[in-house]
């Protein structure tokens, strides 16, 4: 078996120099972009009953019904990430002439910035569990997941999968959500209609259609592609969002499209993660927290029609061991490099990358019985899945305790407002409250408030000295609400919503 692939890259080129198979959300930033803020039987879904969108939608002239009932399970994914910049220079001072350009040179406290992404996903458990894209919410420090009705819980991580890149979300919502089935994606056949809704270029709710293109589809993307192809069109932000047959059921998870250049644009080329794929790694997510696929031990590499003739085949079929690793579960059940697998629990081996998408979705420890050809001769081995390599069995993510970092539960330093301050930033002296003097590294505030704003209310609380402004946050966190921060530029009041840590 391959080891972990590597991160996914954004733009996969495909052989044509002016096309790229580019992921469509992760590292989609809005504001640059619209100037705005920003196959083994199916595993069911584990947990209670599910209360899903009705699988028996029927489309009359248009997809108008359809959309209205699948629409309130799919959401948009806002991430936020704090990053250095690079240049190993810090922010400038409060009490520095060029402390304004902080904003614009995307300097925080240290030197560090927050950078926001947005993507789509889809509720498959009324209880709030959240499929998306691993590359929309990879390296994030906060996840939100924003529902149709404009609502915005806050995410936990659950686990993700790299190489097929897929990710499972938490919320806790206050009420059971609306949630859509799985679809079986071995059914759905190329000309078939399909409905894609999702978040392109943060433009929430966007619903289009069209067919699914071609089946079967690897882009080099990693060992496991098997991509529904459709040309419903995709974009960046749709990432994570979910492809629908007409009966409401998901069959596919929207991941890469093919466009020219950088632009990311769509083309009509399309590509999804078939439901019946990903159904049984989400399910793994949600139960251990990571993929626990098997291996074999041993890479195996396709026929052509000169090799299979020499093993007397008719045609290119199967998969050749060119070899195998010392003590693993091919070793021990005899298999041998030169071997040419044509069959794993009686399904056909046609091409190697059959044989891995079969290993990706068998947990460690199932029992397989693979036949082969050796010497011209059949025979058959039964052996146990081993567990993944180290690498291919990722950690399960651990939340970051960012609590203890912070010296207050905003992260910001406040002072109090002097005549040198007035002077310096022309601040009237009818304007009362406390200066942003920094804000660290883990606090929400980072990149919402610029270093020196005059903060004039805390949670509607008028305060004029840190310890007001701190005490004001603690009562809004006491009370389970977020701070709400006033802030005064220009002889203009914001609003901005900071979560305490």
């Amino acid at each position: 078996m391959p080891g972990t692939s590597s991160k996914r890259s954004l733009l996969i080129k495909v052989g044509i120099p002016v096309l790229g198979v580019a992921a469509i959300a992760g590292a989609f930033f809005a504001p640059a972009l619209l100037k705005m803020e920003a196959p083994p039987q199916a595993i069911a879904q584990p947990g209670a009953p599910l209360s899903p969108v009705s699988a028996a939608a029927v489309m009359g002239d248009d997809f108008s019904a359809l959309a209205k009932s699948l629409m309130p399970a799919v959401v948009n994914i806002a991430t936020r990430q704090t990053v250095s910049r690079g240049d190993g220079l810090p922010a400038f001072g409060p009490n520095s002439p060029l402390n304004e350009f902080n904003d614009l040179l995307g300097r925080g406290q240290g030197g560090a910035r927050r950078q926001s992404s947005l993507g789509s996903g889809f509720i498959v458990d009324p209880a709030g569990y959240v499929v998306t894209n691993n590359h929309v919410i990879e390296g994030a420090d906060e996840i939100d997941v924003v529902l149709s009705d404009g609502s915005v819980l806050a995410a936990k991580l659950v686990g993700a999968d790299e190489d097929v890149d897929l990710a499972l979300l938490k919320v806790e919502p206050r009420t059971p959500l609306t949630a859509v089935p799985w679809g079986n994606s071995d059914s759905a056949d190329v000309g078939q209609w399909v409905v894609a809704i999702g978040n392109p270029f943060g433009l929430g709710g966007t619903v289009t259609a069209g067919i699914i293109s071609a089946r079967n589809r690897d882009i080099s993307a990693g060992s496991y592609d098997d991509f529904i192809q459709t040309d419903a069109a995709i974009n960046k932000g749709n990432s994570g969002g979910p492809l629908f047959n007409l009966r409401g059921e998901v069959i596919g998870v929207n991941t890469a499209i093919i466009s020219p250049g950088e632009a990311g644009g769509s083309v009509g080329v399309g590509f999804s993660v078939p439901a019946n794929f990903a159904k049984v790694v989400t399910q793994q997510l949600r139960e251990f927290g990571q993929t626990r696929r098997g291996t074999m031990g041993l890479t195996a590499r396709s026929v052509d029609q000169a090799i299979a003739e020499s093993y007397g085949l008719q045609k290119p079929e199967g998969a050749i061991v060119t070899s195998v690793e010392a003590g693993g579960a091919a070793e021990v059940a005899g298999l041998k490099q030169g071997d040419l697998i044509t069959a794993i629990n009686n399904q056909q081996i046609r091409e190697s990358r059959d044989l891995f998408r079969i290993m990706g979705v068998t947990q460690v420890g199932t029992q397989v019985s693979v036949r082969y050809l050796r010497n011209g001769r059949q025979a058959t081995a039964t052996f146990k899945l081993a567990s993944a390599s180290a690498a291919a069995a990722a950690a399960k993510p651990e939340e970051k305790d960012v609590a203890t970092a912070l010296s207050n539960i905003l992260g910001i330093q406040f002072k109090v407002i002097e005549d040198a301050d007035r002077r310096r930033r022309g601040i009237p002296a009818s304007v009362r409250g406390v200066l942003v003097q920094s804000i660290e590294t883990g606090s929400d505030a980072l990149g919402k408030i610029p270093i020196g704003a005059v903060v004039t209310e805390v949670h509607f609380q008028p305060v004029s000295s840190p310890e007001q402004a701190i005490a004001a946050a603690e009562a809004a966190k006491a009370a389970g609400k977020p701070v709400l921060l006033q802030v005064w530029g220009e002889d203009e009041v914001s609003y901005v919503a900071v979560r305490a840590r």
